[in-house]
């Protein structure tokens, strides 16, 4: 039985975190020192685990949180697939009021199973499931690499964490995350069939709570 162990990970925060800006494809921040600091933690708990390949998305703040294992000598490899969604006019925005019932409405009408409807200026569900795939297929195409770590984006880690399990997309916001949480995955070759071993864990994150 062939198996790969994919370690999923959200970026650490920013300020755009800390302040409720939208943050999408389309904002390319970087790690504030909490995410930093989030990104040495997870190094320090999870740096014995023998990855063989390191995958990031095209934004800085991936390449960053995952910087620590990048400088041990570990291969990395960009996929523009595992970008955040573009959240389009809302980029770069303080959720005010109209940003709020804007933002309200487009997760009931994704809710409601409506994954088809895109951001005002950028992307729907649907069209970031397109992009992932090509970018899963890629990992996929290497059974060699027995453990790889992951590091994306909160609402595109939502989004993969649906179909990959074959659910809807409107079930999404089941999957809570937090700022450099890991899910655990299995994916069997035998039965092409992906297992979430472990959810939204951040136990690696509370040596930064008592400092």
């Amino acid at each position: 039985m062939i198996q790969k162990t994919i370690y999923l990970i959200r970026h650490g925060e920013t300020d755009y975190n800390r302040r409720g800006v939208v943050q999408g494809s389309g904002v390319d921040s970087d790690l504030n020192d909490m995410g930093r600091a989030q990104a040495q933690a997870f190094f320090q708990a999870y740096q014995h685990v023998p990855f063989t390949k390191i995958y990031i998305s095209g934004l800085k703040r991936t390449y960053q949180t995952a910087e620590p294992f990048i400088e041990l000598g570990l291969p990395f490899e960009k996929l523009t697939g595992l970008n955040e969604i573009s959240w389009g006019v809302m980029e770069g925005k303080a959720p005010g009021n109209l940003e709020n019932e804007y933002y309200r409405d487009l997760i009931e009408s994704w809710a409601a199973g409506n994954s088809a409807k895109t951001t005002d200026g950028g992307e729907s569900p649907d069209q970031v499931v397109a992009r992932q795939k090509v970018a899963i297929d890629a990992i996929l195409s290497h059974p060699d690499e027995k453990t790889v770590l992951v590091a994306m984006h909160g609402r595109a880690m939502r989004i993969l964490l649906c179909w990959i399990t074959g659910q809807s997309l409107s079930l999404m916001d089941q999957f809570e995350h937090s700022n450099l949480c890991l899910y655990k995955l299995q994916y069997n070759y035998d039965t092409a069939a992906f297992t979430i071993e472990s959810a939204n864990d951040t136990a690696h994150l509370l040596s930064l709570a008592m400092a």
